[in-house]
């Protein structure tokens, strides 16, 4: 059996089954993986991510961190980018987010699921819904924009 602990060149050689076990190993000592992001599917029409809350997710005052939120759409999203990137690009980078916080948690599994807008061959725009596994009730909606990097 091959090993995806690498990213290949295309993603479209590695077996859908083995997309989201592929993310996570690339994530281990960046931002997500340091943060415990683990997708837990990702197709080219949906990415989904969860996090269990603990103490460092947490702001002084004992609820959710506004950073720990955007970090986790914000890769959500960043993954769905990377599986979508079209022919001839090299990459991505995030030029614009936004998000609506109408929620918290401090404790327990928060989730998001990441749904693009828009899939063009220089911008991708993707929405992602944050919300509490336990509750059901959505904690934030998340909107970025990002820039396709053409390979040099």
């Amino acid at each position: 059996m091959a090993d995806y602990a690498q990213m290949p060149e295309n993603w479209q050689e590695i077996p859908p089954g083995k997309l989201a076990e592929c993310l996570n190993r690339r994530s281990e000592g960046y931002l997500p993986g340091l943060l415990g992001v683990t997708l837990v599917a990702a197709s080219k029409e949906c990415v989904r991510a969860c996090l269990s809350v603990a103490k460092h997710h947490l702001a002084p005052n004992n609820y959710l961190h506004a950073a720990s939120i955007v970090a986790l759409a914000d890769s959500t999203c960043g993954y769905a980018t990377i599986i979508n990137l079209p022919e001839g690009a090299e990459g991505f980078t995030t030029i614009e987010l936004k998000t609506n916080f109408l929620g918290t948690a401090r404790k327990g599994i928060i989730s998001c699921e990441a749904t693009p807008a828009h899939i063009g061959r220089r911008t991708q725009v993707w929405d992602a819904r944050i919300w509490d596994d336990k509750s059901g009730k959505t904690i934030a909606l998340f909107r970025c924009t990002q820039m396709i990097l053409p390979q040099r």
